[in-house]
């Protein structure tokens, strides 16, 4: 149970690592300078592959104490806490929370870049229309609409 618990906190750090780093993400999306963006894209999926990692490690421990007690083979960390003895029930209730806490906030985050990334995307995709023509209007979805036909307008510049 104890080499569960200590892969439990591992993971809880990393899971903390991610939330910094898509913060850091978001700071540089938001601040409109692309440079250092590539690089926190990456320092995001190298935390996300060390976690796949943890998760096995986990897992496997997971699996080993749930055979200690009786469970079935890879049990929830709920599960698993409603079936230990204290101290462990309240060690491993507490990752639980923290855990769900920490998904939150990732999820979150990770839904505010994602808009961030797609405002970024159709910015410079209408400039570079803009180049070309530029867009006429936008559709009902906000996607910038380009006429094929260039024909010449009439606009009444008294309104």
């Amino acid at each position: 149970m104890e080499k569960l618990s200590q892969i439990l906190w591992r993971e809880r750090e990393l899971l903390d690592t991610l939330l910094f780093k898509l913060e850091i993400e978001q700071l540089v999306l938001a601040s409109g300078r692309t440079r250092w963006l590539m690089r926190a894209a990456r320092e995001v999926e190298s935390v996300l592959g060390t976690i796949r990692e943890t998760e096995i490690l986990r897992a496997v421990a997971a699996d080993t104490v749930a055979a200690s007690v009786g469970l079935a083979h890879n049990p929830s960390l709920r599960v698993l806490a409603e079936a230990v003895d204290e101290p462990w029930q309240s060690i491993f209730a507490d990752h639980h929370e923290a855990f769900v806490t920490l998904t939150r906030e990732i999820g979150a985050l990770a839904e505010t870049n994602r808009d961030l990334i797609t405002a970024g995307y159709r910015s410079a995709r209408e400039t570079l229309l803009s180049l070309d023509g530029g867009p006429e209007g936008y559709g009902a979805d906000g996607a910038a609409v380009t006429v094929t036909d260039h024909r010449q307008r009439l606009v009444d510049w008294s309104l």
